[in-house]
């Protein structure tokens, strides 16, 4: 059997447009473009409506790539999966992280036994402004899930560990052209779009998933929050109209030399989740790294508790008119992260609407195993 064979780098950056780093790399040989699958960035922007550092960073890597690719740079973005998030609030740091795949070459480095990471993409149809938030962005979120988990030779939604989701917002453009073909948007507010675009990703992930037997649709959205996905992170934002799906997951068709797993967090300070996750991936709090075991990079969901407290303490993030929950709730989230895990360059999403219990997330860890030779 041919297995593929993924592999993760960590690249820090200087700015939204910065590729240097990126670019050196490729330069080297250590990233080769045409294995690119999927690129996931943190930006520092405010991770709001208007941060445009999110398309600033996709549009720098889809030119650095273009001549590599012999694509034109909008080529680059319907080839590859660019998820870029807005927001390093606290210590979190701007970085990227490129996944590649490849058939796996035969030889010893990759003698490998059980399951290894493997990844998959798949993309939604283009959205009209009226299904935001909606059942139709569920059920094709759900469709791409489900591609995604073929693309990536995942057969078990118990292999699956983190499906990250790029998917739209409303602006005042889009809704005004809703009303003018009759029809009312999920909401009329662009920020709030953000929440049940979000929310309704996440509740087509699990229902691809199983993690949902009833039947979900519209009123289920932003109101039913018993109904979510352990595994599901999604990032709205303003450059796109249709939802982008990275699964990543273990699969034994996977050559790897990486491994992930994923954790819940009950709360925002949830650090025995953090824990639980490091472990499952052979990694101690506070030690030296485990020998053979690298962490490359920690993906979780941050957000403020609905009902305004944190274990029976109030909190203020919902209230504060200068700074927004979602960036509070990022600075929190990834300020516990980088203690517990030893790095700050980490990636923390805000908004978890449906992705995982209110007021917590999921967190998923990501390490790189030794090879038999070694490297």
């Amino acid at each position: 059997m041919r297995r593929s064979s993924v592999d993760v780098v960590r690249i820090a950056t200087c700015g939204p447009g910065d590729v240097s780093g990126f670019m050196s790399l490729i330069a080297q040989g250590r990233i080769d473009p045409s294995a690119i699958l999927a690129i996931l960035g943190k930006t520092e922007g405010n991770g709001g409506v208007n941060d445009f550092t999110r398309e600033y960073a996709t549009a720098a890597h889809c030119a650095a790539l273009a001549p590599h690719l012999g694509l034109t740079p909008r080529a680059v973005e319907q080839r590859i999966a660019f998820v870029m998030s807005g927001g390093t609030e606290g210590v979190l740091s701007p970085h990227i992280t490129v996944f590649t795949r490849r058939v796996a070459a035969d030889g010893p480095s990759f003698a490998v036994s059980g399951k290894r990471l493997s990844i998959g993409i798949a993309q939604t149809r283009d959205f009209l402004p009226e299904e935001l938030g909606r059942s139709a962005q569920i059920a094709e979120t759900a469709k791409a899930v489900s591609a995604a988990m073929v693309d990536a030779e995942i057969a078990d939604p118990r292999d699956v560990h983190f499906v990250q989701i790029k998917c739209p917002l409303l602006t005042s453009e889009r809704i005004a052209a809703a009303a003018a073909r009759g029809h009312a948007t999920a909401t009329t507010s662009a920020y709030a779009s953000m929440g049940f675009s979000r929310g309704a990703s996440a509740l087509g992930v699990a229902v691809a998933l199983g993690e949902i037997e009833d039947r979900v649709g519209d009123e289920d959205v932003l109101r039913r929050y018993d109904l979510f996905s352990s595994v599901a992170s999604t990032s709205s934002g303003i450059e796109l109209m249709h939802n982008v799906v990275i699964v990543l997951g273990n699969s034994q068709a996977s050559a790897s030399p990486f491994v992930i797993a994923h954790a819940v967090m009950g709360d925002a300070i949830d650090a025995d989740a953090v824990i639980e996750v490091l472990h499952a991936v052979g990694l101690q709090v506070g030690a030296a790294p485990a020998a053979g075991r690298e962490l490359v990079n920690i993906f979780a969901k941050a957000e403020a508790s609905p009902d305004g407290s944190v274990r029976g303490f109030r909190h203020t993030m919902l209230e504060d008119t200068d700074i927004s929950a979602t960036r509070h709730a990022r600075a929190a989230v990834g300020g516990l992260i980088s203690g517990l895990a030893g790095t700050s360059a980490i990636y923390v999403s805000g908004g978890a609407e449906h992705q995982g219990p209110p007021g917590g997330g999921p967190v998923a860890a990501i390490v790189r195993l030794a090879t038999a030779n070694g490297s």
